[in-house]
């Protein structure tokens, strides 16, 4: 019986996969090679691989505009970035390299496509969907822009008293979209989302505030599905709703032209990940256009939001391990060097998993561990996979003089909004280095530091001392 590391492994995925190997006993990353790195920054290391980017964009309109070929669809396909995702600009960059368009969450938002703009890497004729429940300010920043010549931003009502701002400041046409509010699965905590105008008010609020108003002209309806995109009979009974409720709106508003179906394309959270994107994409194309030959209107342009499926795949953050504790018999704990808690927040705010793989030691002998972070609180551990609630890595020998090194993947979206990036920590564990990595024309490696470890002076400023 073989008790490797790499043979657990071996045995149990197929490895290696797409964007993971071992050279020389040690794990790469796309190729990149994470001995290299450490050894060269150290850890904690946050890393960002551009190029996964400009590739789930490619990869997502290939699969669309390939099934709406192959079927004959009449309507196009648009794929949006929400900002909310990742906002540096780093990833706004790549992202506008592959002729994305822009989704806003926020008043401050608008102020990022403002700056874009200046600096000439959008156009004014640039779509922009505004979403989110909108207070006063951000409702006014979107009159602002469309009055400005942003005249394809589309501000999506969450709710029917959001017209009142744009009717009384939007000079000219004001172009709209609606949310459409879902049914949430049979076990969340309430029945309805939050978001979005409730299903059976959409065709009687476009009746008496927007039909015969020749300031707005709806362009557009929107939906998502809060679980994500799914081969589930819930998320197929959600689509279908929205499309019957499209198919609706358009045989009394001719100005109506897309679907906006949202996000939450799933990424790999485990090499034992499973989806398969092109059927899902041929699925969802031809369910609209069933449904809109049932109801004998013209196809919509299709649109989708893709946030984590755009930035996650590119994201890393690789540790060291510090120390060993046993506990009890059964539970032994590897201590990290930062906080799961602040850098994965995820993790431990609402249970996601990510690929979590040693870096070294593939040929040692596995067992079962917790990761345990360097805060004081109890929530700061990891102790679980994806597929399985339990979690492997190698054994660390008495004598060896490299640490286990350990890397958490797929973590490009969220983390850094979520924990305040450059901002206070838990128990003052500061922010680890962040380097971008990328490819030149001739298809090598380069990578630079983007923003050195957080320092006690950066953070205690912050505190007033």
């Amino acid at each position: 019986m073989t008790n490797r590391y790499f043979d657990l492994i071996d045995q149990t995925f197929y490895f290696p996969q797409e964007g993971f190997d071992i050279d020389n006993g040690y794990l790469t990353f796309n190729k990149i090679p994470l001995k290299y790195l450490i050894e060269k920054y150290g850890t904690p290391l946050k890393i960002t691989y551009l190029p996964q980017i400009g590739f789930q964009i490619k990869r997502a309109k290939n699969l669309f505009n390939r099934a709406i070929k192959a079927s004959g669809y009449s309507g196009k396909y648009h794929y949006c970035y929400c900002t909310k995702s990742n906002h540096f600009s780093y990833v706004l960059d790549e992202i506008l390299k592959h002729n994305a368009h822009l989704e806003t969450s926020s008043s401050f938002d608008i102020d990022l496509i403002r700056r874009l703009e200046k600096a000439k890497k959008i156009k004014k004729k640039e779509i922009i969907l505004c979403n989110g429940f909108k207070p006063r300010e951000y409702q006014e920043k979107i009159a602002a822009l469309i009055n400005d010549g942003f005249k394809n931003t589309i501000p999506i009502c969450d709710n029917m008293e959001e017209l009142d701002v744009y009717e009384e400041q939007v000079n000219g046409i004001c172009k709209i979209g609606l949310r459409v509010a879902t049914e949430e699965e049979p076990n969340f905590g309430f029945y309805t989302s939050r978001l979005g105008i409730r299903n059976a008010s959409v065709i009687d609020f476009y009746k008496e505030k927007i039909a015969d108003n020749p300031k707005f002209q709806l362009k557009m309806l929107h939906f998502f599905v809060d679980t994500g995109i799914r081969d589930k009979t819930y998320y197929w009974g959600e689509l279908r709703k929205a499309v019957k409720l499209y198919c609706d709106l358009k045989k009394i508003c001719p100005e109506l032209k897309a679907i906006n179906i949202g996000g939450g394309m799933p990424i790999r959270n485990s090499l034992g990940f499973e989806f398969d994107y092109k059927y899902m994409i041929k699925e969802i194309v031809n369910l609209i256009q069933q449904s809109c030959e049932e109801a004998e209107v013209p196809e919509p342009d299709i649109f989708t939001e893709f946030g984590s499926y755009t930035v996650g795949e590119s994201g890393a953050i690789l540790y060291s391990v510090i120390g060993q504790k046993q506990q009890n018999d059964s539970e032994l704990w590897y201590m990290i060097d930062n906080s799961l808690m602040t850098t994965l927040p995820d993790a431990w705010g609402i249970g996601q998993r990510f690929i979590l793989l040693p870096v070294n030691k593939w040929n040692n002998e596995y067992t079962r561990v917790n990761i345990g972070g360097l805060t004081c609180d109890n929530s700061d551990y990891y102790n679980s996979e994806a597929h399985e609630n339990q979690l492997f890595l190698p054994k660390i020998n008495e004598g060896e003089e490299e640490p286990l090194y350990i890397g958490f993947f797929h973590t490009g979206a969220y983390q850094d909004a979520i924990s305040g990036y450059g901002g206070i920590k838990h128990c003052l564990i500061p922010s680890p280095k962040h380097i971008l990595v990328d490819r030149d024309e001739k298809g090598g490696l380069t990578e630079r530091l983007y923003k050195g470890e957080q320092t006690s002076d950066e953070m205690l400023k912050i505190l007033g001392y």
